[in-house]
Formats: C-alpha cells, structure tokens, sequence
C-alpha cells in the first residue's frame, strides 16, 4: 500500500509542475528513474545565453522561425574533439568575377571552359564550409561606359543595357555550377521575377548559411556606378570577410605589364597608395568604400588553375590590398593630432 502511495506522489508530481514554472519545460522524471544510471553523451544542454552567430540582433528570448518562445535559451554544446576546426582564412567571400575574365581567351561571349573552372573550384571550397558570393561583369558582352554617346545613347541607358548583361552572365554561371551539383541562387538589383530573385539582403545571407551560392546580378541597380562598386557595397552588406577580384593578371603591378617588361609585382598595397599612385585595380568609390568598411581585397589571375580555391582559403596569391602596418601608424598618428587640437581649445 506504502508503495503504491509513493508510486502516486510521483504521478501526481509528474502531472503537475509548479505553478511557477512555464508549461514549455520539460517533465521531472521519477525519483525511480533519476536513480538509474546515464548514458555517456557527447552533447550537453547548457542553459548560458550564447550569442547567435547569425548577428548581433540577437536577444535573451529564443526565437524559432519568427515565433517568440519565453523558455530560458540553450545551445547544444559539442565536446572539443567533435568540433571541426577550419584550416581556412575566411569563413564568408565574395568573389568578384570581371565579364572580360569570363570571356577568356575571346574578345567577346562567354567561354565555357572559364565558367566551368570557377564551378569546380568553388564547389571544393564549398565543401569545407565557406560560404561565397558572386558578383559578375558584364563587360565582355556590354560595356556601358564605352558605348555612351555613340549612336544618340545616353549614359544612363547603356548603363542599364550593361547591368542587363551582367544578369546574362550570372544565369550561365548559375546554370554552370547547377550542373555540376552545387545549389546556386541569382538575386538581381531590379526585379526580374521570371528569371532571377530580387535582392534581398536577409534572404541572401540565409542562403548562403543553407549553404548555397548566391550570385548578384545587373550592379547595384543604378547607372554610374561600376560592378566592383557593387562587389565592394554587396560584400559590407552581407558582412563578408574580403572581396576578391578575378581579373586576367596576376595582381597589382607598379606599372602596365604590358608596356614595361619590368614591371614589378606589388605583394601588399595600402589603400592609400591606390589612391595615390592611381593604381588601375578599382574605381575609386569602390576602394574608398572598402576602405570605410575595413574590407581587403585581393586581386589575382583567374586563368590560372586553383588561384579562385586558394585565394577563397586565404592563401597568398595575388596582391593584398587592405590597411598596412605604416597606414595604421600613419592614421593613429592623425587621430592623435586630432585629439591633442580639440583638448587645446
């Protein structure tokens, strides 16, 4: 009987949490049930409020697919060895791909063989886990810029004809790394329902984190701006980690390779030495809004098999252009200035 009376406290107990804690918390076991031994188990709960990896919006009630959930946070701890270390520089790029290096060899189209190579090599480094970004030209089939005031066509209208060729451009790619298994998505600046989705920023970063790629098509949607503007203003919105530029030479040059045998291959550039020296690597609204943002930039030859793959993992290749040790003194030496002026006064 005295057993039966303790086998129905614990059903009573079980049945009935206290009022005070909230209905979503899991049932007591028995005390039964608690005495017998636990399995060993790699994952454990802990009840300490992470933050989420996903951003800094963040806030101390779980949140699951838009609904709200009052029950305290938790993350499923993974013991040290189970986790997976990554070999690898950036975790998120994104890859600038100039229309001229889609053409290869040919003076204008697309040549198979390029978009094919850029397929493979982005599908080995899509397996180790880094997410990529794609932003393309345009130029081998269109180029705004050279065709404005010919034949009566003003600026802005070749501009347009132009983004409309990078959106060409994009859906071979995609059709290209489609191919060959690899989940790619086209998001276009204007709206191109039928064939490409809208750019929306927070659709583009849930993509890439499921893993897919996401190529940016037709700019930035504005005439007067160029594709590495749109590399540079696409990269700080997604918050990648560099832009890297694709281009038909090896890096950065302290003269035209093609006029000077001499010239030299620069390893490291600062971002004002770009400016300075008018570098020929991006338009200067594209450094200068990598400068603000604190973005690198590599540039390096895309026709060279396994530069996309080693520059997506962070090895040397190409030139680095970001700020250099002499550019941060030179900047704090400024700030410092600065700060002792606003004391004097």
């Amino acid at each position: 009987m005295a057993a039966a009376a303790g086998m129905s406290t614990s059903f009573l107990l079980r049945l009935s949490p206290s009022p005070s804690v909230s209905s979503h918390v899991p049932i007591l076991s028995s005390p039964a049930s608690s005495a017998r031994p636990r399995r060993a188990s790699s994952v454990s709960l802990s009840t300490t409020p992470r933050a989420c990896a996903a951003g800094p919006d963040s806030s101390s009630s779980s949140n699951f697919r838009g609904q709200t959930s009052l029950m305290p946070p938790f993350s499923l701890m993974l013991d040290e060895g189970s986790r997976s270390k990554k070999p690898y520089r950036w975790q998120r790029v994104l890859l600038k791909v100039s229309g001229e290096a889609l053409a290869g060899d040919h003076t204008e189209n697309i040549d198979p063989k390029i978009t094919m190579a850029i397929a493979r090599e982005v599908a080995s480094v899509t397996r180790l886990g880094v997410e990529v970004a794609i932003v393309v030209g345009g130029g081998n089939i269109f180029r705004g810029a050279s065709w404005a005031g010919c034949s009566g066509l003003d600026r802005s209208s070749a501009d347009y004809i132009g983004m409309l060729a990078t959106v060409m451009n994009a859906i071979f790619l995609q059709a290209t790394m489609e191919s060959i298994g690899i989940p790619t998505r086209v998001q276009t600046a204007f709206r191109m329902s039928e064939v490409a989705e809208p750019y929306i920023r927070r659709r583009a970063v849930r993509h890439l984190e499921k893993g897919r790629v996401v190529i940016f098509a037709a700019g930035t949607g504005n005439p007067f701006f160029t594709t590495d503007t749109a590399a540079a203003l696409r990269c700080a919105e997604i918050n990648a980690q560099v832009v890297l530029k694709a281009t038909n030479v090896d890096g950065v040059y302290d003269a035209d390779p093609k006029l000077n045998p001499n010239a030299r291959l620069l390893e490291t550039v600062s971002y004002h030495e770009v400016q300075t020296r008018d570098l020929s690597v991006m338009d200067m609204t594209a450094i200068t809004l990598c400068q603000e943002n604190n973005i690198p930039v590599v540039v390096f030859n895309l026709q060279k098999t396994g530069n996309i793959a080693k520059a997506i993992v962070g090895e040397k290749v190409g030139t680095f252009i970001g700020c250099t040790k002499d550019q941060d003194q030179i900047v704090g030496n400024a700030l410092d200035q600065g700060r002792r002026l606003v004391s004097e006064l």
